[in-house]
């Protein structure tokens, strides 16, 4: 690297590329798998050559996103929010510029763009971007993967800015998509039977009652037939993160943070948060833990704890799933155990408060359900399901 700052001030056309690529390389230590102390000067130094490259440079565009995208991780991950999303616009920027003459409709930077709008609350922006992003992917299908997540990212961003219908319509969208894919042996069953509790909870949520009802009983066929058959075939990829995803999205953490403080962008991949974001979404599982532990005590003594025990808990499951779906299977029999715990909770709320209980105990149970699903237990999960439908009257 420091001969390349030499030969760059002698012969720029041939050596900014090369120092630009030595000072990415230089950031992340390979050695031992982690980002050195001084990665963000290296990658802040990666963007300001990348600037200076000959724009007849074939790979320029190439480079000056690769710089950016690096240091503004890094920028998130020091907490220099405002910084961090300066740069995703400038991603943004030099995505566009490389389309246009490309004659391209997918456009690099969109979705890290939206993404860094929704931490911030900009839902309207995050929104846009994302319908311009599907838009380009819609002619693919859901083939790989890409259309469901961005789809996904899409409807929770519509929600989030209020364009109810819109959302609705983009859901529709895709479990059509989804339906029709597994009609044809082209895609997993199980998929729109998690978008469809998904989409249930929304029409519910948006006083379309009549609406939820008909997606959970489309929801129930496809678990009998999962309970009936199975997947009938392997299916690798995305699936148990898509469930993962569509609890965040759609369950008990919904909950919007006050007002200037960042959240997770919903339905992404925690992958696709910003840094910051991930780590605190992550460590605020200590803090729950303690919270739905010392509530446990008081709501033994007084039951009119029980409501707000029910939704920490709750809150606290979801996050546990979303921080670790993808590691062992010894996660998954902790997360067993959770989903039992807030079962267990929900129950006593039913008994001191059935008027109250029977639609938390019956959310509950649907979660329980999916989760079910999610590691092929369709027995139970069926069992799940009926159970809840019951609480809400209706027939299962």
């Amino acid at each position: 690297m420091d001969a390349y700052r030499v030969l760059a001030q002698v012969s720029p056309l041939s050596y900014l590329p090369r120092l630009v690529l030595a000072l990415l390389d230089l950031s992340y230590d390979t050695r031992v798998g982690r980002r050195r102390p001084d990665s963000l000067a290296l990658c802040e130094e990666a963007v300001a050559v990348a600037r200076t490259v000959d724009a007849a440079e074939p790979a320029r565009d190439d480079l000056l996103y690769e710089a950016l995208d690096a240091c503004q991780r890094e920028l998130y991950d020091v907490g220099r929010r405002a910084e961090g999303l300066a740069m995703r616009a400038e991603m943004l920027s030099v995505g566009r510029a490389r389309a246009e003459p490309a004659g391209s409709d997918v456009v690099w930077g969109l979705r890290k763009w939206a993404a860094g709008c929704s931490e911030e609350g900009r839902y309207d922006e995050a929104a846009d971007a994302l319908g311009e992003w599907v838009a380009a992917l819609l002619p693919r299908g859901l083939e790989g993967g890409s259309l469901t997540w961005s789809l996904v990212e899409w409807i929770a961003a519509l929600d989030d800015a209020g364009r109810t219908d819109e959302a609705l319509a983009a859901f529709e969208s895709l479990i059509g998509m989804q339906r029709d894919e597994a009609a044809h042996d082209r895609g997993p069953v199980d998929c729109p039977f998690h978008s469809l509790i998904g989409y249930a909870r929304m029409l519910d949520t948006r006083g379309r009652g009549r609406q939820a009802a008909a997606a959970r009983q489309e929801a129930l066929a496809l678990l009998k037939k999962l309970g009936a058959t199975g997947e009938g075939r392997s299916w690798s990829g995305y699936r148990e993160s898509y469930w993962a995803v569509l609890l965040s999205c759609f369950g008990a953490d919904r909950e919007r943070p006050a007002t200037g403080e960042p959240r997770p962008p919903r339905g992404a991949q925690p992958l696709d948060w910003s840094p910051d974001v991930r780590r605190r979404y992550y460590d605020s599982r200590v803090a729950l833990r303690a919270e739905v532990d010392a509530l446990t005590a008081r709501a033994a003594v007084d039951p009119r704890h029980l409501a707000e025990l029910v939704r920490l808990q709750r809150v606290l499951t979801v996050r546990s799933v979303v921080s670790c779906e993808h590691r062992t299977r010894l996660f998954w029999e902790r997360a067993r155990s959770l989903f039992d715990e807030g079962v267990d909770l929900a129950r006593r709320l039913h008994r001191h408060d059935p008027a109250q209980g029977a639609p938390v105990l019956a959310e509950v149970l649907l979660e329980r359900s999916a989760f079910h699903a999610a590691v092929g237990a369709f027995g139970p999960a069926l069992d799940d399901f009926r159970e809840a439908l019951g609480h809400l009257g209706e027939s299962g």
